[in-house]
């Protein structure tokens, strides 16, 4: 299986790199891509930067080079309800557009001919969940939109809007999109790094990349060997 995997940051990136043997690098439209395998699976992986416009246009260069049979999303997300704790993973059965707006006609985060909500794939959704960890994992809705949400207000209009989000991040549902679109399997599977609208979430943030993340980010070598 070939399996692509995106990330937004670099600090991502290097959490993930490690899981690639006899790993290359590739350059395709400006874009760096590194692929190698891990037992029978090759993996794609790519840093997309952040934002909305930036993953979905990676997301389309991945398709349309390296034609991955799924696309897997990891990376960080805020938490935005009180179940969630850092270092848990959230995967998103369901993702949406918290900043989109089209018209009463719509449903919130709803652009036009598509649908309101975006999911991931049954199948990997199902696998993500059968991992046998400490860590908590647990699936629900995933709120992606252009803007660091830092601050009390803001999290409350999202969650006004959509009371069932778990966590907030800036990728998932434009990947979502353009996998929708080119009718590829996905799965988003974010790690909880920060709780916004608590006071000083920035030393909070900070704080997790300073623990050790990697513990966190060894879970998807899990779900990649039960693919």
């Amino acid at each position: 299986m070939t399996i692509g995997i995106i990330v937004a940051m670099l600090s991502e990136l290097a959490c993930i790199k490690d899981l690639l043997t006899d790993c290359r690098e590739e350059s395709n439209e400006g874009a760096i891509f590194y692929i190698g395998k891990r037992g029978n699976h090759t993996l794609i992986l790519t840093q997309s930067g952040i934002g909305k416009v930036c993953s979905a246009t990676r997301t389309l260069n991945m398709i349309y080079h390296y034609h991955p049979d799924c696309i897997l999303n990891t990376g960080v997300a805020g938490g935005i309800d009180i179940s969630t704790q850092v270092f848990d993973i959230v995967t998103g059965k369901e993702i949406v557009y918290h900043d989109v707006w089209c018209g009463e006609e719509n449903e919130p985060g709803q652009i036009p001919e598509y649908p309101a909500r975006f999911y991931s794939d049954p199948e990997l959704l199902e696998k993500a969940l059968s991992l046998q960890t400490s860590t908590r994992i647990y699936s629900g809705l995933i709120c992606s939109g252009d803007q660091f949400i830092t601050n009390r207000k803001e999290l409350d209009k999202i969650k006004a809007t959509f009371p069932n989000g778990l966590a907030v991040d800036m990728e998932s549902a434009s990947i979502a999109h353009v996998c929708y679109m080119n009718k590829i399997p996905f799965l988003s599977f974010r790690i909880i790094s920060d709780t916004p609208g608590i006071e000083d979430h920035t030393t909070q943030y900070n704080r997790f990349w300073e623990e050790a993340p990697q513990k966190s980010f060894e879970i998807i070598k899990q779900l990649i060997d039960i693919l």
